[in-house]
């Protein structure tokens, strides 16, 4: 039987997400708590992979189990034997071909900046004290949605077999003394989010143009696009899928949109 669980983290004391020899990570943390507690080995999926030091609001991963999973008792159990920087909100049984990464059909990232010395945004936000101007800033995510191979904010030497992404929202907003960036695409490229945000910084300092933003993006050159914001400011705040993916019938014939849960 597979299930889909829903947690969030705080990245800071991981080496990202996924898997790696010798290095603490937050899908090696779970799946040691689920097969102690299952009693049997457990390897779970994530929805995405984050980096090293990047947050997670809203994370979804499956895992297979041979019988029913009390749920209400599995996510209490878990809460009391992980660490304080992991949180499991829900435990959900799905459909045995779902797949918490392949049918996400839409992934949406916030990246905080504070611009005034704070001692408690060190672990949470990017301080950056120099001026920068939003409106520039907003007039560059409205190219985004221009293109849609974004190879000139990826990783060089990455697996993926494309670079294209469709992007869905992308906006800077003013919060106090902070700015925050969100976008939503239906995929996202390795540093992706990072880079957007460095390039973008560099419009807000007027240290490139609109023009050049463009250029960079056709490109499809990373070392023509801005420095890489540091890991601590990012965060995966929302995961998405059709409602027939978590097992939820809808009355309506043509309601297989992706559509907000209350658990989600």
């Amino acid at each position: 039987m597979r299930y889909f669980i829903k947690l969030a983290y705080k990245g800071t004391n991981y080496h990202g997400w996924q898997y790696q020899p010798g290095a603490d990570t937050v899908q090696e943390t779970l799946n040691k708590a689920l097969s102690i507690l299952l009693k049997t080995e457990i390897d779970i999926v994530g929805a995405g992979r984050t980096d090293s030091g990047v947050h997670a609001k809203q994370m979804f991963a499956h895992f297979d189990y041979e019988s029913e999973i009390d749920i209400p008792q599995l996510v209490h159990k878990l809460n009391s034997f992980l660490p304080k920087d992991i949180v499991i909100f829900d435990i959900l049984k799905v459909a045995n071909t779902a797949h918490a990464r392949f049918d996400a059909t839409r992934r949406t990232y916030e990246y905080h900046i504070h611009n005034i010395k704070d001692a408690f945004e060190n672990e949470a936000s990017y301080q950056f004290q120099l001026p920068l101007d939003i409106d520039k800033m907003n007039e560059a995510c409205q190219i985004l949605f221009r293109h849609t191979d974004f190879e000139c904010f990826s990783k060089v030497n990455t697996d993926v077999r494309t670079f294209n992404c469709i992007v869905f929202e992308a906006h800077w907003q003013k919060d106090g003394n902070k700015l925050v960036f969100t976008i939503a695409a239906d995929r996202f490229l390795r540093n992706m989010v990072r880079a957007i945000v460095g390039t973008m910084i560099n419009i807000g300092t007027g240290k490139i143009s609109l023009q050049d933003f463009e250029k960079i993006i056709d490109s499809k050159d990373r070392s023509n696009a801005g420095f890489s914001v540091p890991a601590h400011g990012l965060y995966l705040t929302k995961i998405e899928y059709k409602s027939e993916t978590l097992g939820i019938r809808q009355k309506k014939k043509h309601a297989s949109k992706s559509i907000r849960y209350p658990f989600i």
